[in-house]
């Protein structure tokens, strides 16, 4: 599959904008969102049946050049499965020419990139943990979503408006007339719309090919040093020597009394029961959706203060210093995973490198096992142990005493002069850590150690990810088995 390459000048970007449809536009959505789920249900049962069929007759002894053909999960292969099923099931045949094309070609895509997933995480080319056998998507739980890449998608002349293909017209949260005159000059394209409900709205992500305008940091010279926390969210130290403190709002730990009321309302009401089928309460219905607002209102008050401070953080500084976190292991601990979760600490570094990228400005992470808390930022002498619960830090080589998350951002600003980063928008140049003491250089391992496959429940294998005869299938050049489950 070629990979779309932008022209020279211009960069992909995504404007994410907030929707206030009315009625007519709400039912489409979500009868697109709703056709994108049901379609990838059905590519997850089309693949998975041949599966259950070979064990079945593999347990009656027929040999494997009898069994029943694999069917490839590629793209192209499900979409002309789709279109000859969708006439004759029962289950599409009625109501399957209301939505547009792009609703089942949605469901169809993230079915069949699910199960590249899952295959080259069973053969080892798919870092991260292991990824189980893709499962049908429930209709209470699942996140309604629909993609357009083909029709009208435009921003009306007005900048108010958003048309999408069998959609129609929908009102926007905000005037985006600045995007409209981006398009008129030529200097905005749009790829694509992807339509997700979010936090009870809709929201579209607009992806453009938007032409680069590099804007210059306030101080292209000075770097800062960045130490996350959770009392104090971050502590900055700049080149200058100037130390300044970001406060955390613990916006989830404010809203835990009304949390609290709000969850005793919803256990008091009759709500769903999926072993006997019983089916929510009206009042339940209004109670759970009173407790999602809550929940929403403290996702976005979280996401509006890390937006503001990495925003201000990269149109100032020209180098920007941070640790590499080891956030889920941090998530483990009982005592701090509630606060380490609030503080979103990588959502902070995601949000850091996209936009330093884009101004050109540059991201040095430090490595994991830098001691940037154990050493000094005076002498450099490193400290055996420092625990959490010594908030100050106290040199016994010359005596320095500083607070430990200041002497944190001071050693890590400092790391900055001496990496050998390119400048370049983006670079994650990797600090290498300086001698440490006992027990800070043991590694701990970050994969388990790989078992041997076995046939497990269904047996047998499972074909390459794209095998098959269906015409756009890529070939692969081996036929590799892989393990099934």
């Amino acid at each position: 599959m070629k990979t779309f390459k932008p022209r020279p000048g211009f960069t992909v970007l995504a404007h994410k904008l907030a929707l206030d449809p009315n009625a007519t536009a709400n039912r489409r959505l979500h009868s697109h969102g709703g056709a994108a789920r049901t379609a990838y249900n059905w590519a997850v049962a089309y693949i998975t049946a041949v599966w259950w069929q070979r064990k079945a007759e593999q347990s009656y002894g027929i040999p494997e050049d009898q069994l029943t053909g694999w069917r490839s999960w590629s793209l192209p292969s499900l979409r002309k499965a789709f279109n000859e099923d969708k006439r004759t099931n029962p289950r599409f045949a009625d109501w399957w020419e209301e939505n547009s094309k792009e609703a089942y070609s949605t469901g169809l895509a993230g079915a069949s990139a699910a199960f590249d997933n899952y295959a080259k995480s069973k053969s080892g080319k798919r870092k991260g943990p292991k990824m189980g056998i893709p499962r049908f998507k429930s209709k209470r739980k699942a996140r309604l979503t629909c993609r357009f890449t083909t029709g009208t998608i435009r921003i009306e002349p007005d900048g108010r408006h958003l048309t999408l293909p069998r959609i129609g017209t929908v009102r926007l949260h905000e005037n985006r007339a600045d995007l409209r005159a981006l398009i008129d000059a030529g200097n905005m394209r749009i790829l694509s719309a992807t339509a997700c409900l979010d936090r009870g709205r809709w929201f579209v992500s607009l992806q453009v090919e938007q032409r680069h305008q590099l804007v210059k940091v306030a101080h292209p010279d000075a770097a800062v040093g960045i130490d996350l926390g959770i009392k104090t969210l971050a502590v900055l130290a700049d080149s200058d020597g100037v130390l300044s403190e970001e406060p955390n709002p613990r916006h989830f730990d404010r809203a835990q009394k009304q949390l609290r009321r709000a969850s005793r309302i919803v256990s008091r009401r009759r709500g769903p029961d999926r072993r006997t089928g019983q089916q929510p309460s009206r009042r339940w219905e209004k109670a759970n959706r009173t407790r999602n607002k809550i929940h929403h209102r403290v996702a976005n008050l979280r996401e509006d203060t890390l937006h503001k401070m990495t925003t201000r953080l990269a149109s100032e500084y020209g180098t920007i210093v941070v640790e590499d976190l080891n956030v889920a292991g941090m998530g483990r601990n009982r005592r701090l995973s509630r606060r380490v979760a609030d503080a979103a600490f990588a959502e902070i570094r995601r949000q850091l490198v996209y936009k330093t990228r884009r101004r050109g400005t540059r991201l040095v992470v430090a490595d994991r096992w830098y001691p940037s808390s154990k050493t000094c930022s005076r002498c450099g002498a490193v400290k055996a142990k420092l625990p959490l619960s010594m908030r100050v830090f106290e040199c016994d080589n010359c005596g320095l005493v500083l607070d430990r998350d200041a002497n944190a951002g001071h050693n890590l600003v400092a790391l900055a002069a001496r990496t050998t980063g390119t400048g370049v928008a983006g670079d994650l140049d990797p600090a290498k850590a300086e001698s440490k003491p006992r027990g800070t250089d043991r590694k701990t391992r970050t994969t388990r150690p790989r078992r041997k496959a076995g046939t497990g429940r269904a047996g047998g294998t499972i074909p390459s990810p794209r095998a098959g005869k269906e015409t756009g299938d890529r070939q692969p050049a081996t036929r590799t088995q892989l393990a099934l489950w």
